[in-house]
């Protein structure tokens, strides 16, 4: 999908997002994945803040980036009601480079089911991260029941047109193509829902 359409496509959604921030949709899981976040902190796709609620930011420094203009001026607002302090940076992940060893952890929540290249992306994390330096993942992808399996993928050419995401991508091994190590994970809802702890 070109990019400036898939950019105004989350424009559009920006206050549904919002609103699920707000919700605090996922927040258990959210809370699970997040409670060690410290230090040097880089969140790449922060949509509306949802993760925010779930930050000690008495532990960290936090770098957030969106390619939407409208999700970051609603993370802006959610960080300003929280007392939230935050660099905020409008770009494209893809085409976005931080200097190498930039950060302690790398936090992404679903947000590997919209780029084209997801590996590319995670190489990156792993690029920017310090040695050593934690990956925290929350994202969605194909199931374990093999019916869920071949429906999501039938169903991926209009997911992808309506909302701009991918359902038919296997997390685990793009993480695992990527060179991350994974150190722990979770899956729920059938399998579609992955919780990673990597290491870079």
């Amino acid at each position: 999908m070109e990019k400036q359409r898939l950019i105004r496509k989350f424009d559009k959604q920006s206050a549904i997002y919002e609103e699920n921030t707000r919700r605090r949709m996922m927040g258990a899981w959210r809370k699970q994945l997040l409670q060690d976040v410290s230090g040097n902190v880089l969140e790449i796709a922060v949509g509306a803040g949802a993760n925010f609620p779930y930050y000690d930011m008495g532990r960290m420094r936090l770098t957030a980036v969106d390619f939407s203009p409208m999700m970051l001026q609603r993370a802006r607002r959610i960080a300003g009601e929280m007392d939230i302090k935050a660099d905020f940076i409008e770009s494209d992940i893809e085409d976005l480079d931080f200097p190498p060893q930039s950060f302690d952890c790398v936090v992404s929540t679903l947000s590997l089911c919209g780029y084209e290249d997801p590996v590319r992306v995670l190489r990156n994390m792993k690029k920017w991260s310090k040695p050593g330096g934690r990956i925290y993942l929350l994202e969605h992808g194909l199931g374990k029941n093999p019916a869920l399996k071949t429906a999501l993928r039938l169903a991926n050419p209009i997911a992808r047109r309506m909302s701009g995401c991918h359902w038919n991508r296997n997390i685990e091994s793009l993480v695992l193509d990527s060179g991350l190590r994974i150190e722990r994970m979770e899956r729920h809802w059938g399998g579609m829902i992955y919780l990673i702890w990597a290491i870079a």
